[in-house]
């Protein structure tokens, strides 16, 4: 399993992408519901890190499968 450290910067290089390469779903980042927690002050743990992670690169990925098919 990766540190927090290291998901911190997986997800700092996954979110450069996305707005680099992805500009036109870069406004979704904001809105994604694992970046507003209920919670007034969250506890962030590797788990959490590894899901934000996880839903940014399914972001990606469902967003290349349907471009794809429209292309």
């Amino acid at each position: 399993m990766k540190t927090e450290s290291e998901l911190n910067n997986d997800i700092l290089k996954i979110t450069m992408i996305i707005r680099d390469n992805y500009p036109e779903i870069s406004k979704f980042l904001a809105e994604m519901p694992i970046t507003i927690p209920e919670e007034s002050h969250p506890k962030i743990n590797i788990q959490i890190l590894q899901d934000y992670y996880d839903s940014l690169q399914s972001l990606i990925i469902e967003y290349d499968a349907k471009h794809k098919k429209i292309c």
